[in-house]
């Protein structure tokens, strides 16, 4: 039995006249009646049998025609999904991102890339989580690429070994305190100056925690850390309502009124931000499209303007 067999069976099931089967397929007689013999071989039961001058389905061949049938639109469909995956005008992206992404870098990629028209039938699907967990479900295949920190491991296996990190852009690293706090009337903040206050933290799991560590111990500092967060607007809300201060990237939207981003003018590491790809993985036309189009757009707006997010 091959695909071609359950083509010919279904059509047989339809018109109910051998002649007229062969006619609609296009091949002989003695070649359908083959094809369905050779099912009804392989099953060990009959599908059909003689109706008149006709032939009917028997009540197997009924129960059997509805799988086929079903399983004919599936691969219909799949075959369907696949043309359209590999046209580059009309694919799809599957992308995920940390969590300050979508304040600014996201959602202005992909507002220009779908401003050109070839693009604008291209449909994407976003998730968010830390650098970890991202980079877990990239390894998995629920994403194409995201954009994240360079995490070491993946468990104990390097993820140098699992994907490409291409760098993109980079994040100015901050210090975050409440609008009343004595630090937010300063114009600049050294890191040291941070010292005395307790510390909100990005948790271990973070891709931002290794860059902040190293940080507080450039400016010879064992932080206080009162709390431990995964992610940004969190670490605000914490900082808003005085129960401590922090090191975090930059949030353009962030409520100016309730907590102050202050300038660190002694701390010169940024976090930098990659999109990643699985290595030696296949991509579709349009995941290869976007991909070179995030690349050639920060190179020209932000890393070549030396501008940071």
């Amino acid at each position: 039995m091959n695909l071609r067999h359950l083509i010919f069976f279904k059509e047989l099931a339809r018109t109910q006249h051998m002649a007229k089967a062969a006619e609609n397929l296009g091949i002989s007689q003695p070649s359908l009646s083959y094809a369905i013999k050779k099912i009804e071989t392989e099953l060990g039961v009959p599908l059909f049998e003689a109706d008149g001058r006709n032939i009917k389905l028997t009540s197997i061949g009924g129960v059997y025609l509805k799988y086929v049938t079903a399983t004919l639109n599936d691969l219909s469909q799949g075959n369907e999904l696949v043309k359209q995956l590999m046209n580059p005008n009309t694919g799809h992206i599957s992308m995920g991102f940390t969590y300050t992404l979508g304040q600014q870098l996201v959602p202005e990629l992909i507002t220009q890339f779908q401003k050109k028209q070839e693009n604008q039938e291209i449909t994407f699907e976003l998730g968010q989580g830390n650098s970890g967990e991202l980079l877990k479900s990239l390894a998995s295949e629920k994403y194409d690429l995201v954009l994240a920190s360079n995490v070491e491991k993946i468990g104990d296996q390097l993820t140098s070994s699992l994907f490409d990190f291409i760098p993109l852009v980079q994040q100015e690293i901050v210090a975050a305190v409440p609008a009343d706090h004595p630090l937010a009337s300063k114009t600049a903040v050294r890191v040291r100056d941070l010292s005395p206050y307790p510390m909100i933290s990005f948790s271990q799991n973070s891709g931002l925690r290794p860059l902040i560590d190293q940080i507080l111990s450039n400016a010879h500092i064992q932080p206080k850390i009162a709390y431990e967060v995964e992610e940004d607007h969190t670490m605000a809300g914490f900082v808003r309502h005085n129960m401590g201060v922090a090191l975090m990237p930059y949030l353009p939207l962030l409520d100016k009124s309730a907590i102050q981003l202050k300038h660190l003018f002694d701390q010169p590491l940024n976090h930098q931000i990659y999109l990643v790809i699985r290595r030696n993985s296949f991509i579709t036309p349009a995941v290869h499209r976007f991909q070179e189009f995030a690349r050639s757009y920060c190179w020209q707006y932000y890393t070549n303007q030396e501008r940071l997010i």
